[in-house]
């Protein structure tokens, strides 16, 4: 499954609300480089009128005078005004950009996990890197250029036509072939983008997840496997690539085929006119001028016109992010008690394909229950369903009477947590990190959440203390005291209910032991589901489930269910042999 990609419709509207919002701006940085334009079209004017006075014999030395100042104004108010309106249209890319990039985080950091996951990290990484990449590239420089492009051809035109209407109708003359080969290349560009776009988010995400994964790639003999899938997806993006290079490889010949046209036709069709009496040299040279000074003019459009479709496919991805559909409805009904309730309970990554198949557990405030089971019997994915973090595809999870997904997600993490083995620090202070979980902490609340857990005396040694830089670039912190930092965002949360989901797996067994009398501190008092591969926690909880190809087998004390002699039995005695 692949993220949502914005249609065309969507696409301009979205932008048209884009330059709406910052019509000011756009309308100075059009002004400055029409200004810009004008000041340039002033050489090839004041030139044919040189070349009429000469050919007339009118023409005189204060005349040329004249003639050479006004140039050298024109030319320096040229270079001014194009300082001022290039800054201008940097300084309006920066801030357009700016609102695109704080958009897309905004939107990224709202989307459904459950969606996150169907698609891959491939995908969302790919977009919040190549993607974003382009588009930076296409705003910073390109809408400037599109600016700067637009208006010269647009007064060029006019200024042609205002010098000698008839002898200008020789511009056209390239016209019916660039319209065409524009129109033939616009056709084919977007979806020819965004296949190589896709294709790369596809190549990216494989890399990831074998990188990512590499020690059970190497355990399993994965990797002659992994590297044909890498070579498939090396494959696709190639040939992605390969075909928009073949676009332009006959849009560039031909469109400048097209930009000789207009000065040979203007060169031809004015000597006619000249001829018969119908023009001056003067008016002919002057048109000619702007033929020759607008070809690379034109050429950097059309440049800039295929780097648009770049960013155009970007963005389309970019903003198709937001049509992600919500996976809960929040309503306004708030919990009457802390028991959490799960009812019916079924789930599908795939529709049809169950993993969970009507599971029914009513958890006792206060009590640790401890779910084991074989690898892929559902045991995580029963985890989530328990914190609310997918919606399930079937039955209810409640906490106080109120499902779990009716809940906004605030309230939701008030109530349910969800620790994994994944931990993560953000760059930015410990105090930063911490009050992720509690915007409005002071620092007297943040030592005593780091003092829960028995990570202050650490934090409190560092030379800033809660000042103390962390993540890329600042102090590294060992994978311990990164899962305390997470623990101690828990204590300031201060959920009623925590599912583990194998919090310590991850650490050695120093560090592991360390970490579990930390986060004893943090489950005191509180509902706890501890999924277990380790069946020591299993043996101290008040219960334990046994969880089998999506379905609760057996449930009760520890000491009943070994007594027993069902599959819980089963696992113990082999868990113990080992």
């Amino acid at each position: 499954m692949q993220l949502p990609v914005a249609d065309p419709t969507a696409l301009r509207r979205h932008t048209r609300a884009l330059l709406r919002r910052y019509r000011g701006g756009l309308t100075v940085s059009v002004v400055l480089h029409g200004l810009a334009a004008l000041a340039g079209l002033a050489g090839p004017w004041l030139l044919g009128r040189l070349v009429d006075g000469v050919t007339t014999g009118s023409a005189t030395r204060g005349g040329i005078d004249r003639a050479v100042l006004m140039l050298t104004v024109a030319v320096l108010a040229q270079a001014v005004l194009t300082r001022f309106a290039r800054r201008q249209a940097m300084v309006l890319g920066e801030t357009v950009f700016a609102r695109l990039r704080e958009e897309f985080v905004a939107t990224v950091t709202r989307l459904p996990l459950s969606t996150v996951e169907r698609a891959g990290t491939g995908d969302l990484v790919a977009r919040m890197t190549n993607d974003v990449d382009r588009v930076q590239y296409t705003v910073r420089f390109g809408v400037p250029r599109l600016l700067v492009t637009t208006a010269t051809v647009a007064l060029t035109l006019v200024a042609a036509a205002l010098t000698d209407p008839a002898v200008a109708l020789g511009l056209l003359a390239g016209t019916p072939l660039l319209v065409t080969i524009t129109r033939w290349y616009l056709r084919r560009a977007t979806p020819a983008y965004l296949r190589e776009s896709a294709a790369y988010s596809t190549l990216n995400g494989t890399i990831t997840e074998s990188v990512e994964g590499a020690r059970t790639v190497d355990a399993l003999g994965l990797g002659a496997r992994r590297r044909e899938r890498v070579d498939a997806d090396l494959r696709e993006a190639f040939d992605a690539e390969r075909y928009t290079l073949a676009l332009r490889t006959i849009l560039f010949p031909g469109v400048d085929v097209a930009f000789l046209m207009p000065v040979v036709g203007v060169l031809i069709w004015g000597a006619y006119l000249i001829s018969t009496g119908s023009a001056t040299v003067g008016a002919v040279t002057t048109v000619t001028l702007y033929a020759v000074q607008v070809i690379p003019v034109i050429g950097e459009l059309i440049f800039w016109l295929d780097e648009i479709q770049v960013g155009g496919s970007a963005l389309a991805r970019i903003v198709g992010v937001q049509d992600v559909p919500a996976d809960r409805t929040a309503g306004d009904r708030r919990p009457a008690h802390e028991q959490v309730v799960a009812h019916g309970v079924r789930y599908a990554y795939r529709t049809g394909h169950d993993v969970l198949h009507g599971i029914d557990l009513e958890l006792r405030v206060g009590e640790r229950l401890a779910v084991v089971g074989p690898s892929g019997a559902g045991k995580s994915t029963l985890g989530r369903m328990l914190a609310g973090i997918h919606p399930p595809t079937g039955g209810t999870v409640t906490v106080g009477g109120v499902p779990l997904v009716d809940l906004p997600l605030d309230d939701l993490r008030g109530h349910v947590a969800l620790v994994t083995q994944e931990h993560h620090v953000f760059v930015g202070t410990i105090a930063d990190n911490l009050r992720l979980a509690k915007v409005g902490a002071d620092d007297a609340e943040l030592v005593r959440a780091l003092e829960a857990v028995d990570a202050w005396g650490w934090v409190g040694a560092l030379p800033d203390g809660l000042a103390t830089p962390v993540g890329s670039g600042g102090t590294a912190l060992t994978p311990a005291q990164a899962q305390q930092l997470a623990l101690a965002r828990l204590v300031l949360l201060d959920p009623h209910t925590l599912v583990l989901d194998e919090a310590t797996s991850l650490l050695d067994p120093r560090a592991a032991r360390h970490l579990e009398r930390s986060l004893s501190a943090v489950l005191e008092g509180r509902t706890v589901v501890a999924i277990a591969h380790r069946l020591h926690t299993a043996h101290d909880a008040d219960r334990v489930a046994v969880v089998d190809a999506g379905r609760i087998t057996e449930i009760g004390a520890h000491d009943e269910l070994v007594t027993a002699g069902g599959d819980y039995a089963a696992l113990w005695r082999s868990w113990q042999r080992e």
